[in-house]
């Protein structure tokens, strides 16, 4: 393995959960509410789906940019007190340590991205950062992570993504990286296939060990 490429949202930060409750709370003010399977729909991928769901509850008229506002106000207040995910800085910098090149592909735009990295002063890790800016198709078209992988230098097959989503996942194995998968509350229910691993967080296993369970399984 030469490179890891991070998924962002709700993988190295759990915006997704922010998001998903920020949403219940903004259309709670139009007396609708948001069930989780369709919030989940649209996890890791752009807000269409999202949308759709908004206008048939609410009307095709719908001013779905105004809920998104509502939202949006509602998540910069809750995110005032940043956290990383738990083992996501230690997994960075083991491998810094090792050699190995650090990328990030996301659906999300790159002033969102580089405004909590540098929150977290984690920007400083990633050799390669592909945003929804970049490509013409996010997740789960493989664009992002073929892009990735490109500004990388390393071939699809030496590159390891981590993910919290089933776009996600769906995205890194179609452009040919093995993927693990670690979800969080929001994707935890998801029904996630090919993939090489699954962990409740990157607490349970150093990277080195993650790499190794992989490897090992790649040899079977």
């Amino acid at each position: 393995m030469k490179a890891i490429v991070f998924d962002f949202d709700g993988l190295i930060i759990d915006t997704e959960t922010v998001w998903y409750e920020a949403y219940k709370e903004a259309l709670g003010f139009y007396h609708a509410d948001l069930p989780l399977e369709e919030f989940a729909k649209c996890i890791g991928t752009h807000d269409t789906v999202l949308f759709d769901y908004f206008k048939s509850q609410l009307g095709e008229d719908t001013d779905c940019d105004e809920i998104e506002s509502r939202a949006s106000e509602i998540v910069d207040v809750k995110l005032r007190t940043v956290n990383a995910r738990d083992g996501v800085k230690e997994y960075l910098e083991e491998a810094h340590r090792s050699g190995l090149k650090i990328g990030l592909a996301t659906s999300s735009s790159r002033a969102w991205v580089t405004r909590l990295l540098n929150e977290l002063r984690l920007i400083d890790y990633f050799e390669a950062i592909v945003t929804k800016d970049d490509v013409e198709k996010v997740k789960p078209a493989p664009d992002l992570y073929a892009k990735a992988v490109e500004k990388l230098r390393v071939q699809p097959s030496e590159a390891l993504a981590f993910e919290d989503s089933l776009n996600g996942l769906n995205a890194a194995v179609a452009a040919g990286l093995k993927c693990v998968v670690v979800p969080n509350p929001v994707t935890e229910a998801l029904a996630f296939e090919k993939h090489e691993l699954k962990m409740a967080s990157m607490g349970e296993k150093t990277l080195d060990e993650v790499i190794k369970t992989i490897n090992t399984q790649t040899v079977r």
